[in-house]
């Protein structure tokens, strides 16, 4: 289970069944869960816990220090939950005091090659990270968000749950949930359709995200507005709510 030539911290903790391939490191403070599989030349370091059935490709190196000068050797953290893809030469960083200490990564998740995780980064579940997909610092990624291929994300960024980031995308301002953007800088290009049929939302939750989009987007509004407009819509629709609870807790403006 364990290949002759993987070094593994005495005091690390890896359940029973968990694999590791050749020339993989892994530290002191590591604990992972049943039923993961780590490939050939990972280094898992620093206060890293990983969780049950992941598979992680050969050469991630996951729990490394900040890439942050303000670090300066703090106890922090990366967190992995269940069930996640984590392809080759990924780079996820432990945490850092300034911020909530921890980085994490959720359950389900299918992270591309290259894919990077800053410090402080609290990503949910289901997402899906193309190639070269990067997170700054402090961001936060909600559940079901699509990243496409060498999307950046600016520092302390929200990206609300269910959207879309298109190809090559740089994001400086917040994404609110359900919404495509794509471009350099990034620019809104209506909801994400499909994404929603797929996991079941049905014709009229569609509508009415559609209609919230209308007021957020396509109309002369203001953003004070446009709360107000979408509050009124929630009241039918409660898909719509959770654009209203984004709003509320955007701190960087949203991509309008």
């Amino acid at each position: 289970m364990i290949h002759p030539t993987a070094i593994i911290h005495p005091r690390a903790e890896l359940a029973a069944d968990v694999t590791v391939g050749a020339y993989s490191v892994i530290g002191e403070k590591v604990r992972i869960g049943p039923g993961t599989a780590i490939g050939d030349h990972v280094s898992i370091s620093g206060r890293t816990t990983i969780g049950a059935r992941n598979h992680i490709h050969s050469f991630c190196a996951l729990g490394g220090i900040p890439q942050d000068k303000k670090y300066h050797g703090e106890d922090t953290a990366l967190e992995i939950g269940d069930d996640n893809t984590i392809r080759e030469f990924c780079t996820f960083n432990i945490g850092t005091s300034d911020d909530v200490g921890v980085t994490r990564l959720g359950n389900h998740n299918w992270i591309m090659a290259y894919v990077h995780l800053a410090h402080d980064c609290q990503v949910g579940s289901h997402t899906t990270f193309a190639n070269h997909a990067t997170l700054a610092g402090h961001v936060r990624v909600d559940d079901w968000v699509i990243l496409g291929g060498f999307v950046g994300v600016h520092q302390f960024v929200q990206i609300g749950a269910h959207s879309f980031l298109g190809i090559s995308a740089v994001i400086t301002q917040d994404v609110p949930p359900y919404v495509m953007v794509a471009g350099h800088p990034a620019a809104p290009h209506g909801i994400n359709s499909e994404g929603l049929r797929r996991r079941g939302f049905g014709a009229e939750e569609i509508a009415a995200i559609k209609q919230a989009y209308r007021k957020l987007y396509r109309s002369s509004l203001s953003l004070e507005e446009a709360r107000n407009a979408l509050a009124q819509i929630a009241q039918e629709s409660p898909c719509v709510q959770p654009m209203l609870d984004f709003l509320a807790r955007s701190t960087r403006g949203i991509v309008r």
